[in-house]
C-alpha cells in the first residue's frame, strides 16, 4: 500500500523565450509546505539564435532559489547584483517588501551553441519576513555542503540536514540533491 495521494507531473510553462517544466502550482495542490512554484529548466540545448531572456520583473514576499546543473544565466537586481550562476552553485533571491530583477543567458555565449538544465523553486516567506528588506545570497559550489552515504553523493543547497547545513537569512525546508 502506497502513501502516496497525488502525483503532480510537470506542465510547460513559458518564462520569456525558454520553456520550463512548471510542478507548482497544481490544480490540486497550490503549495506543498513553503514551495509556491517549482519550476524544472530543461535539459535544453539552444542554437546561436535561442537565449533565456526573462526581462525585468517584480517579485515581492517570496524568496526564490536558483540552482543549476548545467550552463549559465546572468542574474541582475535593483539590489545592485549583477551574477552569473554557474553550475552547482546556489543562488538565494529574497523579494521581502520588493525587488526587480530580470535572468537572461550572459552576453559572451549568446551567439554559441549552449545548454540549459536547472531549478527554481519559489519559497513564500512567513508572514513576519513579507515586508523585509531584499537580499541576494550567492554560494560558490566549493561552498555547498556535500557528502556521500553508500555511494550516493548528495548536495545540501538549502536548510539543513545529517548535520550539515546552508544557512540563508530565510532558511527554507532542506532540498537533497542525489
Amino acid at each position: 500500500m502506497s502513501n502516496i495521494d497525488l502525483i503532480i507531473e510537470e506542465r510547460a510553462a513559458d518564462i520569456g523565450d525558454f520553456m520550463v517544466g512548471r510542478l507548482l502550482p497544481f490544480r490540486q495542490k497550490r503549495m506543498v509546505g513553503p514551495f509556491a512554484f517549482i519550476d524544472h529548466m530543461g535539459p535544453a540545448e539552444m542554437n546561436e539564435h535561442q537565449n533565456l531572456n526573462v526581462p525585468t520583473h517584480p517579485h515581492i514576499g517570496l524568496s526564490t532559489l536558483t540552482f543549476l546543473f548545467e550552463g549559465s544565466i546572468l542574474h541582475q537586481d535593483s539590489l545592485g547584483t549583477k551574477i552569473k550562476i554557474e553550475p552547482g552553485a546556489v543562488n538565494w533571491m529574497t523579494a521581502g517588501k520588493g525587488i526587480v530583477h530580470s535572468e537572461r543567458t550572459p552576453p559572451e555565449i549568446q551567439h554559441k551553441k549552449k545548454k540549459l538544465h536547472g531549478l527554481q523553486i519559489w519559497v513564500a516567506l512567513p508572514k513576519e519576513l513579507e515586508k523585509s528588506s531584499p537580499t541576494f545570497t550567492h554560494v560558490q559550489k566549493e561552498d555547498i555542503p556535500n557528502w556521500e552515504v553508500e555511494g550516493v553523493q548528495y548536495r545540501l543547497i538549502a536548510g539543513e540536514a545529517f548535520q550539515k547545513n546552508l544557512l540563508f537569512q530565510f532558511i527554507a525546508n532542506c532540498i537533497l540533491l542525489n
